[in-house]
C-alpha cells in the first residue's frame, strides 16, 4: 500500500523544504535587516538530525524535498548531506535553492551528489544594483556560478523578487537572459516576513503587472505545467525552452494546492509559511534518538492543524519571522 500524509483538509503532502543554516553571505532587502542576530550553532539541527529528518518524511510518503537555507550551501559538510538524502528509497528528486555565491567551486559536486535542480535567485543584471539589493557580494560571481551549474548539466531556475523602485524596470532584461541562456525564471511577490526596516506597500510588484510587462515584448502562451512548486507557468511563442513562472502569495495565493511542510534550521516543522502553527521536531528528535514511532506519529498529527490558508497582504506583516529564518 503507498504511503500518504494527509493534512486536516485532505491535501496529500509530498514535498519537504528542509533549511540547513539560516546564516548567510547576503543582505537582500526582502529577505532580512542589515544586522542580523544568526542562531547559536548548537540551536541548529545536526547533519545526523537532517537526515533523519528527510528518512522519516520519506517513509511517509514525500518524495521531493528542498534543501534550503539562508544560503545552504555556507552548510559544513553539503555536499555529503545531499549524497545522503538523495540515495534515500523511494524520494524522486532532491533540489536545492541558491543564491549562486558559493556554486562556481560546488557546482559540479552537488551535481554529482544527486541535487537535480537548483533554483538561483537573480534579482538584477546590473552590478551597482546587486550591491544595493544584496548589500554585499558581486554580481560576477553569481553569474560565474550559473554558468558553472549549466555546465555541470544541472537543470536551472531563476528566482527574481520584483521590486519597484529597485528592479521592476528590469523584468523584460531578466526575461532576456533566461532565453538567451536556455533557463527558466520565475518571478516572485515579495512576502511580507519579518522586518526589514522598511515599509513593503511602495516597493510591492504584482504579478500581473510582471506579465503584463513581459506581454508587451512577447506573445505569451499559458502553460498547465508543474514543477511541484506553486509557480504558474507561461511560454514565449518561439522560444519552447525557457518557462516563465510567476508566484503569487500575495495577489492570487495557492494555498488550496498546498501540499508543501518547511523545517526551520533550528528544528521548528513550519506548516505554513503565513502562521506560526509549528511543531518542535527537533525536540523529538533528540527525545527518540532511536525510536520513530513518537515522532512519526508527532508529524501525522501535526499535519492535521495545517492552516486552510494564508493571510498575506502586501502591507503589514503578520508574521515576525524573517525569511532566512524560515527557509527560503
Amino acid at each position: 500500500m503507498t504511503t500518504q500524509l494527509l493534512d486536516g483538509c485532505g491535501r496529500k503532502i509530498d514535498y519537504l523544504r528542509i533549511s540547513v543554516t539560516d546564516r548567510c553571505d547576503l543582505r537582500c532587502i526582502y529577505c532580512m535587516a542589515e544586522t542580523m542576530q544568526f542562531l547559536p550553532r548548537q540551536q541548529v539541527l545536526t547533519g545526523e538530525e537532517i537526515e533523519r529528518t528527510a528518512r522519516l518524511f520519506v517513509s511517509l510518503g514525500v518524495r521531493k524535498i528542498r534543501l534550503t537555507g539562508g544560503e545552504p550551501l555556507l552548510r559544513p559538510g553539503i555536499v555529503g548531506l545531499c549524497e545522503r538524502i538523495a540515495a534515500l528509497p523511494g524520494l524522486r528528486e532532491l533540489v536545492m535553492t541558491s543564491n549562486g555565491s558559493q556554486l562556481l567551486k560546488l557546482a559540479q559536486p552537488l551535481a554529482d551528489a544527486g541535487v537535480k535542480r537548483l533554483n538561483i535567485s537573480l534579482d538584477t543584471l546590473d552590478p551597482e544594483r546587486f550591491r544595493s539589493i544584496t548589500r554585499t557580494s558581486e554580481l560576477g560571481r553569481v553569474l560565474r556560478g550559473i554558468d558553472a551549474a549549466r555546465k555541470a548539466g544541472s537543470a536551472i531556475k531563476l528566482n527574481t523578487v520584483a521590486l519597484h523602485g529597485r528592479n521592476a524596470d528590469e523584468v523584460p532584461a531578466l526575461v532576456d537572459f533566461a532565453m538567451a541562456n536556455g533557463l527558466d525564471i520565475s518571478f516572485i511577490e515579495e512576502i511580507p516576513l519579518g522586518g526589514v526596516g522598511r515599509s513593503r506597500d511602495q516597493t510591492y510588484c504584482s504579478s500581473a503587472w510582471v506579465r503584463e510587462r513581459i506581454a508587451e515584448r512577447y506573445s505569451l502562451i499559458d502553460s498547465a505545467e508543474q514543477s511541484g512548486g506553486p509557480a504558474r507557468y507561461v511560454r514565449v511563442s518561439g522560444h519552447p525552452e525557457t518557462r516563465i513562472g510567476f508566484i503569487s502569495p500575495i495577489s492570487e495565493h495557492f494555498c488550496d494546492t498546498c501540499y508543501r511542510v518547511r523545517m526551520t534550521a533550528e528544528g521548528r516543522l513550519l506548516l505554513c509559511l503565513g502562521h506560526e502553527h509549528s511543531l518542535d521536531l527537533r525536540g523529538l528528535l533528540r527525545r527518540y534518538p532511536g525510536e520513530d514511532g513518537p515522532v512519526l506519529d508527532a508529524i501525522r498529527q501535526a499535519l492535521q492543524r495545517k492552516p486552510v490558508r494564508h493571510e498575506f497582504g502586501s502591507e503589514d506583516v503578520q508574521v515576525l519571522r524573517s525569511m532566512n529564518a524560515s527557509g527560503k
